[in-house]
């Protein structure tokens, strides 16, 4: 048995409302092409001019135009949503919470993941500089949740390159990764399918990634190249640059036939540092 799953790929604005719209359009053709499983960008409803504009935008948890859209959408079409990310109140005025909300086909919250890892680097030796940590309060829990086609987990973009808590959501149980991202394009080109691939090869699991990919207001410029792929590290679909979607068939027989003929999860060992003068 298979389930057909979806990433939507988008070039997020300033305007709500617009970026809405796009979403929604993407969402229609997945889910009338089959899919089950659709996943948002991370900041798919906002990207704005500057790292503030989704401050001005947050929504409480529960209420708002954004939560509102994907309960909607979800239970229009009887699909699972992975919100991509949106800005939640968090216990700072001047800081959100980057929250990706899953949503069942009945138009309910079955889980909420906010982002734990945040993107405070300076690339380029200077030419690029982020620093969420300014506008963005940093969750501290994994999140995997029980759907139909399988235990879902859920990461967002900059957690990719920290395994270990990839590992904890393995240990509860994660069979599917859902990925939203908004990688620059300096850092995709050299990193992004790399560390995919390796969280998807090393967790013997499917991962959807979907991903911001263009020319945005502020002058960022994201990587794309939004991608499915399977337990074995296979790029099943890919979709490049600009606004898309790409959509596959997963297969949980498959993956527990790939996990039953390399056991690497069943091998893992428990390791002890020993120091200097150990004897």
């Amino acid at each position: 048995m298979t389930t057909r799953v979806s990433a939507i790929q988008m070039v997020s604005t300033e305007k709500v409302e617009e970026n809405l719209g796009v979403a929604a359009e993407f969402i229609k053709r997945a889910a009338s092409e089959g899919s089950r499983l659709i996943v948002l960008p991370e900041n798919f409803a906002i990207i704005g001019h500057n790292d503030h504009d989704k401050v001005r935008v947050r929504e409480k948890f529960g209420q708002g135009k954004i939560q509102d859209f994907l309960a909607e959408q979800s239970a229009k079409y009887g699909v699972w949503i992975v919100g991509g990310t949106i800005p939640l109140e968090s216990s700072d005025a001047n800081r959100v919470r980057a929250a990706c909300l899953v949503y069942n086909d009945a138009g309910e919250v079955a889980g909420r993941y906010d982002k734990i890892h945040l993107f405070d680097v300076t690339l380029q030796d200077g030419k690029e500089c982020y620093k969420e940590s300014e506008t963005i309060e940093s969750g501290d829990e994994t999140l995997v949740v029980p759907t139909p086609f399988g235990k879902l987990g859920v990461g967002v973009c900059y957690d990719i390159r920290f395994p270990e808590q990839f590992r904890q959501m393995l240990d509860d149980g994660m069979e599917i990764l859902a990925l939203p991202s908004a990688f620059t394009a300096y850092t995709g080109r050299s990193h992004w399918k790399t560390l995919i691939r390796a969280r998807a090869i090393e967790n013997l699991c499917y991962v959807i990634a979907a991903a911001q990919g263009g020319r945005h207001p502020d002058g960022r410029e994201t990587y794309g190249n939004s991608m499915i792929l399977d337990p074995w590290g296979n790029v099943m679909v890919q979709f490049a640059t600009g606004n898309g979607l790409v959509s596959a068939d997963i297969s949980l027989e498959r993956q527990n036939a790939i996990r039953s003929n390399l056991p690497a999860l069943n091998h893992r060992q428990i390791y002890c540092s020993r120091g200097k003068n150990a004897s």
